[in-house]
């Protein structure tokens, strides 16, 4: 799954992971670091002598987690750590002739996603509001989800909403240029399509990995919108601050 933050990554990774058949995806190689890595997959750096050893254990623990009880290995990869990941598997695999290749050795057969978020403002809002909350995403019941770091008062901040809606927007962009350089035609996942019928994206995705997609009938949806009223003004704010 080849996305950017804020775009319902974390619920279409749980849609999938709660039908026990299309793995467990997520960011099994979050931050640019072989260290961070090796740390969240209970790794002891003094075992593994050499690079090459430590990232043969890495990506077999990644293997493992994101693959559960299924068949299948689900990942979900961001753009801030993707250049870093990829030379890390050029490492492991020198004499492969492209990225594609790469991760078709290192991973199997892939079915790429690329999931956006075509509205720009609402994203790069609904990115500061999380990083201002510290609440990045709550459960169905509205329980707290992931939690990053303590409240703070919301704040508007238009040089912080300009600021991330170029990234995400050089995010998505990136994305296909790497895309069209590797050959790949990925099946592409609106944010708005994913929130307004989970199910029906679910059950696609399904039959794209040649399971039943009836299972996505089953599914209850795993999280909760965030957004509210303070996004909604900010927005229109935003709009308003920027016109002609």
């Amino acid at each position: 799954m080849c996305t950017s933050p804020r775009s319902g990554s974390t619920l279409l990774c749980r849609l999938l992971a709660a039908t026990g058949k299309a793995g467990v995806p997520d960011s099994h190689f979050h931050e640019p670091s072989v260290s961070a890595w090796m740390e969240d997959f209970g790794l002891q750096a003094d075992q593994y002598p050499s690079e090459k050893e430590q990232l043969t254990a890495v990506f077999a623990a990644a293997q493992a987690c994101g693959t559960g009880n299924s068949d299948l290995f689900g990942l979900r990869l961001q753009r801030h750590s993707f250049d870093f990941f990829m030379q890390k598997l050029d490492f492991l695999y020198p004499d492969l002739p492209s990225d594609a290749e790469r991760l078709r050795v290192a991973f199997g057969q892939i079915l790429f996603i690329h999931l956006t978020r075509p509205n720009k403002l609402e994203q790069a809002i609904s990115r500061l509001r999380a990083e201002q909350s510290g609440l990045w995403h709550r459960n169905a019941d509205g329980t707290e989800l992931e939690r990053l770091s303590a409240p703070q008062q919301p704040a508007y901040d238009a040089v912080a909403i300009a600021r991330h809606i170029n990234d995400m927007t050089v995010d998505d962009e990136n994305w296909t240029s790497w895309f069209k350089r590797e050959g790949i035609t990925p099946l592409r996942i609106t944010y708005d399509d994913l929130s307004r019928d989970p199910s029906a994206i679910l059950s696609g995705i399904l039959e794209e990995l040649g399971l039943d997609g009836s299972i996505a009938r089953i599914i209850p949806l795993p999280t909760a919108r965030l957004s509210d009223e303070i996004n909604r003004s900010w927005a229109q704010r935003f709009q308003n601050e920027n016109e002609g």
